[in-house]
């Protein structure tokens, strides 16, 4: 009953102009904001360790907010995405260094993008599907099957498919050799045995070591990239050149350096910009549980 109420509210919100329809999810992300103290609080957790004296009390609490609302504009961006052509995104969105996907792919290789929570992480996974190739984005069981299916109908919306994180490895090897691509997330927190130890935001952290693993086994092109916008309106697609993996006799130091070159690429992205990532979760749990103890 409660899934139907919600396929009604989206109906109602996709009949309204675009900006009625966005005025409603930063209020909700307001709401939210004020409402959750806990994921307020991590991210001033997160600001804090990382940051420290080097911004403002005000500042912190600007990025945090936004945090909020960010979340419920990629939240929007799924609604809209299901209702939108090629021809739509097209005109929202430029598309920067799109040669390396190319290089890689005239060299005969696959490609694993490697992206993160950060901007309009939902329109960047459409929009590769639309402008540059079907991706196979990792995702992780959700608890709400409705939902689940809801969100991944989005997120397959431009040809792309989805592969649940449980039962990923084989799926993405077999996708890897037949020169495809797939999609992966680099900064979700995760287990100290699912992943290397990295610096990242200069501090230590186990990351996935699955696209290094890949690129070196099955010779493919890991690229970065991130959907960015300077105006909530219009977007930019933006493809890295590629970082590349040695293949020298020590397998596990090529995996380990490619694996940091990533967590380096996020780390000069946030930096630049922290304001665009997603501070409201729980990222340095696995090194440094204490600091989520008061939260």
């Amino acid at each position: 009953m409660g899934f139907k109420l919600f396929l009604l509210l989206e109906k109602l919100l996709m009949l309204l102009p675009k900006k009625i329809r966005k005025s409603f999810f930063v209020l909700l992300a307001n709401i939210a904001y004020f409402l959750s103290s806990r994921y307020r609080n991590i991210g001033f957790i997160n600001l804090d360790f990382v940051f420290g004296d080097k911004l403002t009390q005000e500042e912190k609490k600007k990025i945090v907010k936004y945090s909020f609302k960010n979340l419920l504009l990629n939240f929007l961006h799924l609604m809209e995405i299901r209702h939108m052509r090629k021809e739509d995104l097209d005109k929202i969105v430029t598309i920067k260094n799109i040669e390396a996907v190319r290089k890689a792919h005239s060299e005969g290789r696959g490609v694993i993008y490697v992206t993160s929570h950060y901007c309009a992480w939902e329109l960047g996974g459409a929009s590769i599907g639309a402008f540059a190739e079907p991706i196979a984005a990792v995702y992780k069981k959700m608890k709400n099957k409705d939902y689940q299916r809801w969100t991944l109908e989005s997120r397959e919306r431009f040809s792309n498919s989805s592969l649940e994180k449980s039962n990923v490895v084989r799926p993405l090897i077999k996708l890897v050799k037949n020169r495809g691509a797939s999609g992966i997330l680099i900064d979700t927190a995760i287990n100290r045995r699912d992943g290397l130890e990295v610096e990242f935001m200069g501090k230590l952290v186990h990351q996935t070591s699955t696209p290094a693993y890949l690129a070196r086994k099955y010779n493919a092109a890991i690229i970065p990239v991130v959907m960015t916008t300077d105006d909530e309106e219009n977007y930019t697609l933006r493809f890295f050149d590629e970082i590349e993996v040695q293949k020298s006799e020590d397998e596990q130091a090529d995996i380990l350096r490619a694996t940091q070159l990533q967590a380096d690429w996020l780390t000069r992205l946030i930096t630049n910009e922290p304001k665009f990532w997603f501070w409201i979760h729980r990222r340095f749990k696995s090194n440094y549980p204490e600091i989520y103890k008061k939260s």
